[in-house]
């Protein structure tokens, strides 16, 4: 049974876990293992047991309010910044809690005339329940990060870690978009906030079939684009600033001056084959400014209709979908078209947070099997960084009119220190001791522009197409004549 598979693996995640690891809250956003083990068995209970079960009693009238989350409806909340108060009841007692209600629920299910509803909201409520146990390991990890001994890893090799990659396997897929569908329609489960299916018109656009590894994201960081102001919305740039953000969370900078990333697992190596986790959309956003500047090509976040098409229907070229990282999207968390919430307290689930929120897609190592779908929307705002979401885009590129789907990545901005001005483009003393033309020419043909090389007195090429490459040394001077 479905109920108790779920039901079972939540236990299996605090297995290696304290008592005392189970009762710590280490920042305001997360919760003890506890709590999520409560309250995952308070949301059965209330929804479930209280409307629907003859002679029904509260397992403990307190925890009606102990372990309510943000159901208005249903009554008060204790703070959210204080769930970490809550001793008591002991970890031993929401145990037997847990118990006790799933064999209430079991039982209701068997009996002949249990109403329809019933499965329905067992099923919410298993679904429920695998949201908050990636949300278990979300919060693990942070109360990990802050041990003073972090390498003590309670984890071993088999903790959840994201997909890998091939770099050498990274493609683009083009896509022609037009007049799609997304949002979900069927008879399997969805939330409310996936519905209703409707049509979306998109513009052609380039997808990159990776997410952005650490090792990309590791030349970010090393070129100082945390300290730019000129990659970042202004609420990121804020956010930054107020936050000392030098690098993604949980990286580390060694005493030798290197990079290491914390996990499940302990410490861990960055790797070219890993997908960067645990950034804020402020952080993806800039990340493709700067992509952006470096090849000279739009890049961007995709929007959540680009996102789900991609998935529906080129799911074969794409690596890393939904078990390495959520992945941020350009959308804000609305409603569709024609949406309804759900009728009766559940209404509050997902439309309360229909504001200030981005969207994001995917699903990540923390996810579990099964739960993820191409119309899964997951949603943060956009300052939230320590959890398991990815740099949340794959090399999005929508082509200019006119100038067809055919383009190559360009692996370094020889305009990085040049200077545009009005009829050129100069770039002098550029560090590798070979500067690509064909690089620096594409940002031109870009702007629909006649283009010549020009070193020193020698034309190289003229035209809209440009191989040649120079022998000159580091202080080269190339210039782009429009």
């Amino acid at each position: 049974m479905r109920f108790t598979d779920v039901r079972a693996a939540s236990l299996a995640l605090i297995a290696p876990l304290s008592e005392e690891d189970c009762q710590v809250q280490s920042m305001n956003d997360a919760s003890p293992a506890k709590w999520h083990l409560a309250h995952t068995t308070w949301l059965f209970e209330t929804f479930v047991l209280e409307p629907y079960e003859p002679g029904f009693r509260p397992f403990d009238a307190d925890y009606r309010m102990l372990f309510n989350s943000y159901y208005h409806t249903v009554g008060p909340q204790h703070a959210r910044p204080r769930r970490g108060l809550i001793t008591r009841p002991s970890l031993a007692e929401v145990l037997r809690y847990r118990t006790e209600v799933e064999a209430r629920i079991r039982r209701l299910l068997e009996q002949p005339d249990c109403p329809p509803e019933v499965a329905r909201l067992v099923w919410l409520g298993v679904h429920h329940e695998q949201q908050h146990q990636e949300l278990m390991l979300t919060d693990i990890l942070h109360l990990l990060s802050c041990h003073p001994c972090p390498a003590r890893a309670v984890y071993a090799a088999d903790a959840p870690q994201p997909a890998l990659a091939d770099p050498a396997a990274r493609t683009d897929v083009a896509l022609e978009g037009g007049l799609v569908r997304i949002g979900h329609a069927g008879e399997d489960f969805a939330y409310d906030n996936e519905t209703p299916s409707h049509r979306v018109w998109l513009e052609p656009y380039v997808l990159r079939s990776q997410l952005v590894s650490e090792a990309d994201w590791l030349e970010f960081v090393q070129d100082g684009g945390y300290q730019q102001v000129r990659w970042w919305l202004s609420a990121g740039w804020d956010w930054v600033q107020q936050q000392g953000i030098v690098a993604p969370a949980y990286w580390r900078q060694s005493a030798y001056g290197g990079w290491m990333g914390f996990s499940l697992r302990g410490e861990v190596p960055l790797s070219a084959q890993a997908p960067v986790v645990h950034i804020s959309l402020y952080e993806a956003a800039a990340y493709a400014a700067w992509v952006a500047h470096r090849t000279g090509q739009r890049w961007r976040l995709p929007t959540e209709a680009e996102w789900e098409d991609a998935v529906r229907t080129r799911r074969d070229a794409l690596q890393q979908v939904d078990d390495a990282a959520w992945q941020w999207t350009q959308s804000a968390y609305l409603p569709y078209p024609g949406f309804r919430p759900w009728d009766g307290p559940v209404q509050e689930y997902n439309g309360k947070f229909m504001a200030d929120q981005m969207v994001l897609r995917g699903g990540s190592c923390a996810t579990p099997a099964g739960h993820a779908r191409a119309s899964y929307r997951n949603f943060f705002p956009g300052g939230r960084a320590g959890s398991f979401r990815g740099c949340g885009w794959r090399g999005i590129w929508t082509p200019e009119a006119g100038s067809g789907q055919g383009w190559r990545p360009v692996p370094h901005d020889p305009l990085q220190r040049g200077q545009v001005q009005e009829g050129e483009m100069s770039v002098s003393g550029h560090p590798a001791a070979g500067i690509q033309i064909e690089a620096v020419a594409q940002l031109a043909r870009l702007r629909d522009r006649h283009v010549a090389v020009r070193h020193g007195t020698d034309i190289l090429d003229q035209g809209g197409v440009i191989g040649a490459e120079t022998g000159a040394g580091p202080q080269a001077d190339v210039q782009i004549l429009l």
